[in-house]
């Protein structure tokens, strides 16, 4: 397995990518993803431990906790993957938005009205 397939796998546990969310927008110790997720304290940890040899999340101790945050270079692999497949969704949108755009310029069509029975 690549390292691109072993990174698409972890990140395919629904509560992985969960937690990878949470820690877009800062730091947090394995208490605030646990109560966030709704989640046991075991089963965070064991996320986090995926997450972190994996090399997606660091961890630091404050004091009693241990922070994790994100880190970006395996994101940033797997962003460089999707390159080439990002050119041919662009094409759809692009498609798409021109299609939309037409249909904003034509006339509207007018229905036919229900006759109403007496």
């Amino acid at each position: 397995m690549t390292l691109v397939e072993s990174s698409f796998a972890i990140i395919a546990e629904p509560h992985r990518r969960a937690i990878l969310s949470l820690l877009l927008s800062s730091e947090r110790s394995v208490g605030e993803l646990e109560h966030e997720l709704q989640l046991s304290q075991p089963s965070v940890s064991k996320h986090l431990r995926v997450l972190r040899e994996a090399g997606f999340v660091e961890s630091r101790i404050e004091a009693q906790r241990r922070l994790y945050r994100l880190r970006p270079e395996p994101l940033m692999e797997l962003d460089a993957w999707l390159v080439p497949f990002r050119r041919f969704w662009s094409k759809h949108v692009d498609a798409l938005e021109q299609h939309l755009d037409k249909m904003e310029e034509a006339p509207p069509v007018k229905g036919k009205k229900k006759h109403e029975k007496p």
